[in-house]
């Protein structure tokens, strides 16, 4: 118990100044950098922060992901984002309040988050118009079509509003399976699970205690719509994440 304490420790201290050094590299360099430094620079931070959590990443299929996209992945942790950052860069569509979280915030707003209002129709509208624009400006764009995180054994349903924006512009969308191991037996880790009753807190401490832990994102192959309309393409997208994630067990 106390290695694990001096560890969980120890990963905190780090964490927490890699994400005042991002803090300061957005207030104070962004300004002057391009899109594609942008970018880089948001991926090599979250590569970086995945390390100084001692989590360690394995992705398949990555360097065929190019805009313009849409990406559909599975929800089981708040370390899903930062996840899919270090693996290939993205806007993801995020609840309105993140943008005013201490710290979280301002990292979210620099790496490019498009904000939606939960639960207001109108403003969800707003966001697949945005979403839209994004793609047709061969953007790569990320949604976690669940709403909310499952504990990893199940895909929840997909809301299929914000797949509006791959039926209106016929751009094509990808599936991307996510899932947490254990390095040395495979087997599938409750660490970084954040749902039901658990707290944000629990979730973190239990995450930086553990040893050994995999950040797992395997991306789908690209389809477009193909006349289906977003309710039937967002269940055909849910079948083939079910699908990925069941392969890697």
């Amino acid at each position: 118990m106390a290695m694990k304490f001096l560890r969980a420790s120890g990963r905190l201290v780090r964490v927490l100044g890699h994400a005042l050094h991002g803090w300061w590299t957005i207030r104070r360099h962004f300004g002057r950098m391009s899109q594609p430094e942008r970018e880089a620079a948001v991926q090599q931070w979250a590569q970086a922060m995945l390390a100084r959590m001692g989590i360690t990443l394995e992705v398949q299929g990555a360097e065929s992901v190019q805009g313009p996209v849409l990406l559909v992945a599975n929800h089981i942790s708040w370390l899903d984002i930062l996840v899919m950052h270090a693996s290939r860069y993205c806007r993801f569509v995020s609840k309105d309040d993140v943008r005013d979280w201490p710290l979280v915030g301002p990292l979210a707003t620099g790496a490019g988050t498009l904000y939606i209002e939960r639960g207001s129709r109108r403003d969800a509208q707003r966001v697949v118009h945005a979403m839209a624009d994004a793609l047709q400006q061969g953007q790569v764009v990320a949604v976690f079509p669940e709403g909310t995180t499952s504990d990893g054994t199940q895909v929840l349903p997909f809301h299929a509003n914000l797949l509006q924006s791959v039926v209106a512009t016929g751009l094509p969308v990808r599936p991307v399976a996510l899932a947490y191991v254990d390095r040395g037996t495979g087997r599938p880790s409750p660490a970084p699970i954040y749902v039901g009753d658990d707290s944000l807190g629990a979730s973190v401490w239990r995450t930086l205690s553990e040893t050994g832990l995999c950040a797992v994102v395997r991306y789908g192959e690209a389809e477009t719509a193909q006349g289906r309309d977003r309710r039937a393409l967002a269940n055909d997208l849910r079948d083939r994440i079910v699908d990925m994630t069941r392969a890697r067990r």
